[in-house]
């Protein structure tokens, strides 16, 4: 992910957690802020080290970067995120967090147009 596309300062998170919405599931929290100057989204990643190890926390930050460039098509440009990943996100698979972080983005309708592709639900 291009360097323009994140989130670096602490100005910056401080501006999305003080201004921004929020929406949590279970593995992800997170905070958004619309931005109307902005051409695209920005997101800036936080993994505690209660979560696991450094190798564990960059593998989940990996995770969270990878899956929103494949979802980025999909996603409202004009904001700035940020995502707080809890503790059950250490066990998580790739696909496992893709889902997850499809699911708090849906919830919060941060999406362009609702497609099959973006949320999957289950027909019993």
């Amino acid at each position: 992910m291009k360097k323009a596309y994140r989130l670096k300062s602490n100005d910056d998170f401080q501006q999305v957690f003080k201004r921004g919405t929020s929406f949590a599931n279970r593995q992800l929290v997170l905070y958004y802020l619309p931005k109307q100057d902005q051409t695209h989204f920005r997101i800036g990643l936080s993994v505690s080290k209660k979560v696991g190890n450094a190798v564990v926390r960059n593998r989940i930050k990996r995770y969270l970067r990878q899956a929103f460039h494949e979802l980025d098509q999909d996603v409202k440009q004009a904001y700035d995120f940020v995502i707080i990943a809890r503790v059950p996100t250490k066990d998580l698979n790739f696909h496992e967090m893709k889902k997850s972080l499809t699911h708090v983005l849906f919830k919060s309708k941060l999406f362009k147009q609702v497609t099959n592709k973006n949320v999957s639900h289950d027909s019993n």
